[in-house]
């Protein structure tokens, strides 16, 4: 199942599901940004985010992360995360605060 995700204001890159590898992907340039998960229930928890070296500083792994978001919202689910810098990042970002799973 392949979902995509932009933000026209931010980059054209979109955000898919690769259910397959149980993993959200970002292409950057040819390079991919991706966030492994694993899914419980109606719970996608969030095991590990990771750039690219080239990458990383440019705000690729908060694109992804905001394009998981949008799809993790869509299609009602809750998130947990594992990952500190999943973690860090759905803090700061208080809008999806409803999101996380109890």
């Amino acid at each position: 199942m392949n979902h995509p995700a932009t933000d026209n204001a931010m980059t054209s890159n979109t955000v898919t599901d690769n259910a397959g590898r149980s993993r959200f992907e970002l292409d950057v340039d040819g390079q991919t940004v991706f966030a492994n998960y694993r899914r419980q229930g109606d719970t996608v928890i969030i095991t590990h985010v990771e750039a690219p070296i080239s990458l990383r500083g440019s705000g690729a792994a908060g694109r992804l992360m905001e394009g998981m978001m949008r799809i993790i919202q869509a299609e009602g689910l809750k998130v947990v995360p594992v990952c500190s810098y999943a973690a860090a990042w759905l803090k700061r970002k208080r809008e999806y605060a409803g999101l996380l799973a109890p």
